[in-house]
């Protein structure tokens, strides 16, 4: 009898080592994410999960002395294969950074400018109904839908956060990297992010790095835990929380390092 419980992977990380220059920043990290689940990345500062994240749309590849060895693929096919259009993927993988990073552009401008560069909505009346999907996706037409043309950097921390989801989801992505994206945020902006992560699952895959557990928490269903580099343990998330296999998840998770 087949089991068909377990979700199709969509992107798959086998043996990667990532090296800034002489460091060895990530060390045999080898780890699938699926479309079904929200997937969380923790572990101490400075253990290698936003490095890691940044390999799965190859954002390492503006930094000059990174080097990344080992497998990614997207639905089987090879991310850092020399055929891979990078500017495509960036669009199939989006990426939401720690602090909202809203273009100088209007509300607006700032959904319709990934559409616009991929020649998604060649006519005005669709690019207003991929603006408007969008910032609805994002939790945010009501707030702004008598604004559009107003500057998207006049936005609240949150409001710009979450316009910057809008433009990464307005191209369609089939994964959304969030790289702490509630870190530069007040409690009632990051409830709305986690709010709008559970309304997205399932869509996109979802991967989003966070330094809060009890975020990884609430918003996952797969949970990795890296430290110095390594990959120390993955599983669901409330195993991981509430029954570790490895000692060390353990001491990070109960607060005895970190």
């Amino acid at each position: 009898m087949t089991d068909n419980s377990l979700p199709a992977t969509k992107m798959s990380a086998r043996d990667v080592h990532v090296y800034y220059g002489a460091t060895h920043a990530i060390k045999g990290v080898s780890i699938d994410v699926d479309q079904e689940n929200v997937t969380a990345f923790i572990g101490p500062s400075g253990c290698g999960k936003s490095t890691f994240l940044r390999t799965l749309n190859r954002m390492n590849d503006t930094i000059p002395i990174a080097r990344v060895e080992g497998d990614i693929t997207l639905d089987g096919e090879n991310i850092y294969s020399p055929a891979m259009d990078v500017v495509q993927l960036r669009a199939r993988v989006g990426m939401v950074f720690q602090k909202p990073n809203p273009f100088p552009k209007s509300i607006y401008e700032n959904v319709a400018y990934g559409p616009r560069i991929h020649g998604l909505a060649p006519v005005k009346s669709d690019m207003d109904r991929v603006v408007e999907q969008s910032l609805r996706r994002a939790g945010l037409w009501e707030e702004v839908k008598d604004r559009l043309h107003d500057s998207g950097t006049a936005l609240s921390g949150g409001q710009q956060q979450r316009l910057c989801i809008a433009r990464a989801i307005a191209v369609d992505p089939e994964v959304i990297l969030m790289d702490e994206p509630c870190s530069a945020l007040d409690p009632i902006a990051t409830a709305k992010i986690e709010e709008l992560i559970h309304e997205l699952r399932g869509r996109y895959a979802i991967v989003i790095v966070t330094h809060n557990m009890q975020q990884a928490a609430r918003v996952s269903q797969r949970t990795a835990f890296f430290h110095l580099g390594h990959l120390v343990e993955y599983g669901v998330t409330s195993d991981i929380f509430t029954n570790p296999r490895q000692e060390r998840t353990k001491d990070y998770i109960t607060g005895r390092y970190g």
